[in-house]
């Protein structure tokens, strides 16, 4: 007797040219998954009828929305383009996955929080952003939350992968061209590899175990600790190069970061899902593979 076929599971990725849409368009999924990637130059999400028309011939039975406007400090000075696409955007994608009776899986951040606690945010915490980015990453969520009842709203932190610019690159560039660094050590936060949190949304998606997670790899650490980390495992520990702690008030930015904003995992848990692994081999698989 032969096992009964697995139902196609057509997925759509928002956000496809960025670090988590190309993770997730890279993954080696199994056969019954389709995953199709859409970016900026073929899905502008803040055109409505653009989004109504793809999301309509393509009939995923997933859309894993990962397009937004990222750059913090610029969003600061550029409030109604950054609403314009993480509010707004998310809106017309959440209304075509409406329209085609598709499930929605919205990625968020660790910036609706203040990042005034000191105990991992649970996901029923009241929110509170500091930043135009987290006020508009949060009405992007409430916009997912009032139109749709299959949704899935996925906070992640600290993004890092194979794919794009991020700070574990950064620091190994400038660990080739200085002798000395100065990292943050008071803004303690949960490292994500894009790897693992592409996994876990996929396997996410497949459930219906709908509402708000807090997904990053496991564990927390200061921006500092995660340099150290960095520096050890690619072995220039050794080397001539220094990484020295230091505080936030000595790198003002435009936009505020959160001084603490480690999330809770028990919802991952409380689904019956596979927690993501501690960061630190999250960061040694990243290292050896990238």
């Amino acid at each position: 007797m032969t096992a009964a076929k697995q139902e196609q599971l057509k997925i759509l990725v928002t956000g496809a040219n960025g670090q988590l849409g190309q993770e997730l368009v890279h993954l080696n999924v199994r056969p019954h998954i389709q995953i199709l990637g859409y970016g900026r130059d073929n899905l502008d999400i803040t055109n409505a009828e653009q989004c109504a028309n793809v999301v309509s011939d393509y009939q995923p039975d997933v859309i894993i929305h990962c397009a937004a406007y990222t750059a913090v400090d610029k969003a600061e000075s550029d409030a109604d383009e950054a609403y314009r696409i993480n509010a707004l955007g998310t809106r017309h994608v959440a209304m075509a996955a409406k329209a085609c009776g598709a499930k929605l899986c919205y990625i968020s951040t660790d910036y609706v929080f203040d990042g005034q606690g000191s105990e991992p945010y649970e996901i029923e915490e009241p929110t509170n952003p500091q930043t135009v980015y987290g006020q508009t990453k949060l009405a992007g969520e409430q916009e997912v939350a009032a139109l749709l009842q299959r949704y899935y709203i996925v906070r992640t932190s600290w993004v890092y992968g194979k794919y794009g610019s991020n700070f574990v690159r950064t620091i190994l560039k400038l660990a080739s061209e200085r002798d000395h660094l100065k990292v943050v050590d008071d803004q303690i936060g949960s490292p994500t590899y894009t790897l693992d949190l592409a996994l876990f949304l996929i396997e996410l998606v497949q459930t219906d175990s709908y509402g708000v997670y807090h997904a990053s790899n496991s564990g927390s650490c200061s921006w500092f600790e995660f340099a150290q980390a960095i520096i050890q495992y690619k072995g220039m520990a050794d080397s001539t190069f220094t990484i020295e702690p230091c505080s936030t008030a000595e790198f003002p930015r435009p936009a505020a970061r959160p001084a603490y904003s480690v999330m809770s995992h028990s919802a991952i848990r409380g689904a019956g899902l596979e927690d993501l692994r501690p960061w630190r081999e999250a960061l040694m698989h990243y290292l050896k593979h990238s």
